[in-house]
């Protein structure tokens, strides 16, 4: 099991930058995918983005073009950047490292973070 802790959260304008970083316990995160997912309040918890162990990336439609999903291994570090943010991407972010193949990221695999909040608010 993989230990995952989020950060990089906080308070930001409409149209400001956040930077969210995820640390990884284990050195088998290389070779695990990494994704990135928000939950809203009273909402589901919604696939953002995701990252394989080659480097392949991959984003939810409403994301695409804001945000920016990289890893670095040597670190066992995720990030994703987010630009141009909206109150509606306000949620609590989470990270999620699950093994290569594990299907649809609408389903429950693999390990979690505790989870970071982003609000956007002026």
């Amino acid at each position: 099991q993989v230990q995952l802790v989020e950060s990089g959260g906080g308070l930001v304008q409409p149209g400001g930058s956040l930077r969210l970083s995820c640390a990884a316990s284990a050195d088998i995160f290389g070779s695990m995918t990494l994704a990135w997912y928000r939950q809203a309040p009273g909402q589901q918890r919604e696939w953002v983005a995701a990252i394989t162990g080659g480097g392949n990336t991959l984003y939810a439609y409403s994301v695409k073009g804001r945000y920016t999903i990289s890893r670095d291994n040597a670190k066992n570090m995720a990030y994703l950047q987010m630009n141009s943010l909206q109150p509606q991407d306000a949620a609590v972010y989470y990270c999620n490292a699950r093994p290569p193949g594990s299907g649809s990221y609408a389903l429950d695999r693999g390990s979690w973070g505790q989870g970071t909040q982003v609000t956007v608010s002026s």
